[in-house]
C-alpha cells in the first residue's frame, strides 16, 4: 500500500513560507538533533553498552564504549533522519508527528536527506578505523534495513512491518559484543532474539493508543487492521516467546543468578501486564479504561533492567 501526499491538517502543515535558512540559529540546531530522535537512540544504546559488560566479563575499555556509543548515536540518527525525509508527507498528518522539523519547515527536505547521508557515512567510517570493521558493517546494515526494508518497503504495505522492520532495532546488540570481541556468540544472538520478540509488545500498545493517526494516512499497524481481542492476543504470545528467550543465557551458561532473578522477576511483571491488557480487551474495555499504555511504558523499564541485569552479572559470580 502506498501513501502519498494529500491536504495537510493545521496541526502540521508541510513546509512554511520562511526559508529554513532563516530560523534561528538555535532553533535549527535543535531540529537537526531533533531529527536524530533522540529518545529512541538512549534506548539503543541501553542495549549496547551492557552487552560490551557481558562480552568483557568485566569493565570494557572505556575509549571503546565512548566511540561505540558516539558511532552508534551517528548511525541511528541518520537512520532515523532518512525515515523523516521518506515519511514526510504522512508525518505532516499525523497528531504525533506533526511537530516534526521537515513538517513544520524548520529544515527542508533536501538538508534532511544531506544530514541523513553525512551520518550514515560518517558513522560507517568511524566504526571501521576506530572500532573495528565488522560492527561497522553491522551497523551499516541496521541503518539500510530500517530506511530500505522498513520504512520504504514494509511500513505501508504490511500489518506485520514493526515485526520484521524491527530487526534493525535489534541490531546494537550485535554491535556491542562485536566492539569488544571483533566476532559473534550465541550470547548476543540469544539477546537479538529477546528485542526482536520484545519489539511487538512494545510498539503495539502505543499503536493501539494511536491507530486513528495510523489509519488516517494509510498505514496498517495491527490495530488498525485487528480489533483489540487480536492484538492482545499477539502481545501476550509473543511476551511468553520473549521470556522465555531471555531466560536462555543461563543454562548456556553466560549470565548466573543475578541475571536470572531480573529476568524472572521483570518478565513476570511484564506478563502480568500482558494478560491484563488481554483480559480488558476480551471485556470489550475501550479508550482511556484499556489501559494499553501500561504495557508501554513498563516495556521500557523492563528492557532497562533486563539489560542492566546483563552488565551487573558478571561482576557477581
Amino acid at each position: 500500500m502506498c501513501v502519498t501526499a494529500v491536504e495537510s491538517r493545521p496541526a502540521g502543515v508541510l513546509g512554511t513560507s520562511q526559508s529554513p535558512a532563516h530560523r534561528p540559529f538555535g532553533a535549527r540546531v535543535m531540529a537537526f538533533v531533533a531529527l536524530t530522535k533522540p529518545r529512541i537512540i538512549e534506548l539503543l544504546l541501553i542495549t549496547t553498552v551492557p552487552v560490551m559488560f557481558l562480552a568483557q566479563r568485566g569493565v570494557p575499555d572505556l575509549k571503546l564504549v565512548l566511540l561505540t556509543c558516539v558511532g552508534g548515536y551517528l548511525s541511528a540518527g541518520g537512520a532515523n533522519a532518512l525515515n523523516m525525509y521518506i515519511d514526510r508527507d504522512i508525518d505532516a498528518l499525523m497528531d504525533r508527528t506533526s511537530q516534526r522539523p521537515l513538517v513544520t519547515g524548520m529544515v527542508g527536505p533536501r538538508e534532511c536527506l544531506a544530514f541523513g547521508i553525512s551520518l550514515a557515512v560518517v558513522s560507517t567510517l568511524l566504526f571501521g578505523l576506530t572500532v573495528n570493521w565488522l560492527s561497522a558493517w553491522l551497523s551499516l546494515g541496521a541503518l539500510l534495513f530500517y530506511v530500505v526494508v522498513y520504512t520504504m518497503i514494509l511500513k505501508r504495505r504490511t500489518s506485520q512491518n514493526i515485526v520484521w522492520g524491527g530487526i534493525a532495532g535489534c541490531m546494537p546488540v550485535l554491535i556491542g559484543w562485536s566492539a569488544v570481541t571483533n566476532s559473534m556468540s550465541w550470547a548476543p544472538v540469544i539477546l537479538f532474539l529477546v528485542i526482536f520478540f520484545w519489539t511487538p509488545p512494545h510498539y503495539w500498545p502505543l499503536s493501539m493508543k494511536v491507530k486513528d493517526d495510523y489509519a488516517r494516512v494509510g498505514v496498517p499497524m495491527l490495530p488498525v487492521v485487528a480489533g483489540n481481542k487480536a492484538v492482545a492476543k499477539q502481545i501476550v504470545l509473543y511476551s511468553w516467546v520473549m521470556v522465555g528467550v531471555s531466560l536462555l543465557l543461563t543454562p548456556l551458561g553466560y549470565t548466573g543468578w543475578f541475571y536470572t532473578a531480573v529476568a524472572l522477576a521483570a518478565g513476570g511483571w511484564w506478563l502480568w501486564e500482558a494478560h491484563a491488557l488481554l483480559n480488558r480487551a476480551n471485556a470489550e474495555v475501550t479508550g482511556g479504561k484499556l489501559k494499553e499504555m501500561r504495557l508501554f511504558h513498563w516495556s521500557i523499564t523492563y528492557v532497562s533492567l533486563l539489560f542492566v541485569a546483563v552488565a551487573v552479572d558478571p561482576f557477581l559470580r
